[in-house]
């Protein structure tokens, strides 16, 4: 398949599928290896033309399939240098690593890929811009705070997927205990829905074709609530707008 989808996205686990002619791969590992077979397979790919695993960070949510993936079916793992020590640490093995340095831009199959800093209370966290063809896709999720480099990375993208995790007082209302909601609610923890909101105002421009919500709280959060906050930024602009799901493969995007 050419183009992208969710094939999960919550704190139960994250992995995106990104496919052009010449290269498929995945962005994050974080089903177990038989979840993301069954789900490429949903969209007509099979794991053995997946050609790498790009990591945004080293979270369980985020690699768990990596011992599966990358281990036994020898995919190679893109990451940065913390990320990758600190998953052979987790995994107390080493994938075949391909190491690239967050902020400097890499090709692979084709795509440009350039990794950038965001803020989560992880070794080196980053989100990416995959851009070929005269597309250009951003992916940012799990981050507390919008930097401005956030920001100037996700100016004139055509499609975006980007954290819209919780609401505030639906936070403060859960029976977690203090220290989770800390963390949550802190700038290494995760974009609200209102500061989701605004960061898609900031970035928003005439060109841009779709925006996915990802990585939504089960507990405080849901769709609708999500929606809500983006459509009233949105609401004079001919963008499709949706949530990446937990359970079900997210929106299709061809190119």
């Amino acid at each position: 398949m050419e183009g992208f989808c969710s094939l999960s996205s919550g704190s139960r686990g994250n992995s995106l599928y990104f496919g052009t002619q010449k290269t498929k791969i995945l962005i994050d590992a974080g089903l177990s290896g038989r979840a993301t077979e069954k789900k490429l397979a949903e969209i007509g790919v099979s794991i053995d033309e997946i050609e790498a695993i790009l990591i945004t960070h080293e979270h369980s949510d985020h690699i768990q399939g990596l011992k599966t993936l990358a281990l036994k079916k020898q995919i190679p793992v893109l990451a940065n240098a913390p990320t990758a020590r600190a998953i052979s640490h987790i995994l107390h093995d080493c994938p075949q690593f391909k190491i690239f340095t967050t902020g400097e831009s890499f090709q692979f199959g084709g795509i440009n890929i350039h990794p950038f800093s965001i803020q989560h209370d992880s070794v080196e966290p980053v989100g990416f811009t995959l851009s070929f063809d005269h597309l250009k896709l951003a992916i940012c999720t799990d981050l507390g705070f919008a930097t401005s480099l956030v920001r100037h990375q996700l100016k004139n993208c055509d499609h975006l997927f980007v954290e819209s995790n919780h609401e505030p007082y639906m936070v403060h209302a859960c029976p977690r205990p203090p220290v989770y909601k800390q963390r949550v609610l802190s700038r290494n923890g995760h974009l609200s829905n209102e500061e989701c909101a605004a960061l898609v105002k900031e970035v928003m421009h005439p060109n841009l074709k779709s925006i996915q919500l990802a990585h939504l709280s089960k507990e405080c959060n849901n769709p609708a609530k999500a929606l809500e906050h983006v459509s009233k930024v949105i609401q004079e602009h001919s963008i499709k707008l949706s949530v990446a799901s937990q359970e079900a493969i997210g929106e299709v995007i061809s190119f």
